[in-house]
């Protein structure tokens, strides 16, 4: 079986950290003999744009490279500012698409795109176009955020959905706002995380902070993700700036918010920028306390891996969280206030909150229901369904 993956982000040389619950899927999906080729089309804005602003000027990827045994293609496309509000892109992605699988004669028997937008839109013209059906997969914010910016966002949304020959949420409460937006049914099915990559390191916490560099004698509070605002990092920093001189936030990964959060910590924010996967698990483990406190999520990947390494988890009550953490749901807390973030981090490192019990539980949890290997052979399944029904439909 030959599988198209089609997303707009995938992890690269230059960018370690990004996209990678889609390639430790892809890689678990290679293990069951799955062909994979990945197509993560790049945005590049107008030349005119380029000349006269820095923020829209690209460094632009190698058209294709090999990476752990999949190929990734990056082919270009023309971006415009804003344009998940008012200017889908689903055809220009599309035509970058169609000229790479031409172009290199990829032959997919299935297309699988993650995030409606523009993803699934640009398969469901290609899947259109070549005759081949494809899958799509729902995140996050293509649900809760993207199609209420505009009528015509919304309508993209729906398309994209309505044009999939399977819909998948990885989460219950992005299947039932699906179902609640355009009355369309999906299955849950969260993207996995490797096991095999996120087991406790032997050495101590101490041992690790000297290793990797970290500042010892300090409570390191850790975020790990795009440092965007909407990850809720500027309530984080205000909230370990409003702490004692022991908390200090660590933050992996990179955006725009680096200048904000720097203003709200000052020193007792630590950036250690993109760090590519397999060294996340001594990072975290080195940690007393990971943080996510986003104003949205679907299924947050790195929330699982943190709970496969049996360190202490604090998140908001956002998306498929609460369904995660299950009778602990009460751990969680409100989105964008400080205030509450505070004393939850608090409690988490002082007050003794998060028990024995509760690790073990959540671990359980995850090894039961987001094991990339187990969730790779329920996918394989669907592929298999939905290639049969195609050749009866073409029959």
């Amino acid at each position: 079986m030959k599988v198209l993956w089609l997303t707009s982000v995938y992890p690269s040389e230059a960018r370690p950290g990004e996209g990678v619950f889609h390639e430790t899927q892809v890689q678990a999906l290679k293990l069951h003999g799955i062909d994979v080729s990945v197509i993560c089309p790049f945005p590049v804005n107008p030349a005119p744009l380029r000349v006269f602003k820095k923020k829209y000027r690209q460094s632009r990827p190698p058209d294709h490279q090999e990476r752990k045994g999949i190929t990734i293609y990056r082919p270009p496309y023309m971006a415009l500012p804003g344009q998940l509000k008012w200017a889908q892109p689903h055809h220009r992605v599309a035509k970058s698409v169609l000229q790479t699988i031409t172009k290199n004669r990829l032959n997919p028997d299935l297309i699988h795109a993650h995030f409606a937008m523009p993803s699934g839109g640009a398969g469901a013209v290609v899947s259109t176009e070549l005759e081949i059906p494809y899958v799509l997969t729902l995140h996050g914010s293509d649900v809760n955020i993207f199609p209420h910016y505009s009528k015509s966002a919304f309508q993209a949304f729906k398309t994209a959905v309505q044009s999939a020959s399977d819909v998948l949420a990885v989460s219950e409460v992005l299947q039932q706002k699906t179902r609640e937006m355009i009355r369309i049914d999906s299955s849950v099915l969260p993207i996995g995380v490797s096991l095999d990559h996120f087991q406790k390191p032997v050495a101590s916490k101490d041992q690790l902070k000297e290793k990797l560099n970290l500042p010892k004698g300090k409570r390191l509070i850790t975020f790990v993700g795009r440092l965007v605002k909407e990850k809720g990092v500027r309530e984080l920093a205000e909230a370990v700036s409003q702490l004692d001189e022991r908390y200090v936030a660590v933050f992996i990964g990179d955006g725009p918010e680096k200048q904000v959060i720097h203003q709200k910590a000052g020193g007792r924010a630590l950036f250690l920028g993109q760090i590519a996967n397999q060294h996340i698990s001594e990072y975290l483990s080195a940690s007393d306390l990971f943080v996510l406190p986003s104003y949205s999520e679907g299924m947050p990947t790195v929330v699982i891996e943190a709970l496969a390494l049996k360190i202490p988890v604090l998140c908001t009550a956002v998306g498929g969280v609460p369904s995660l953490f299950g009778k602990y749901q009460d751990l969680l807390i409100k989105p964008r206030s400080v205030p509450a973030l505070k004393e939850a981090i608090f409690n988490y490192t002082e007050g003794g909150i998060w028990r024995k019990e509760m690790t073990e539980e959540l671990y359980h949890t995850v090894c039961s229901q987001y094991n990339a290997r187990q969730n790779a052979e329920t996918l394989i399944k669907r592929y298999e369904g939905v290639i049969r029904k195609n050749h009866r439909l073409k029959q």
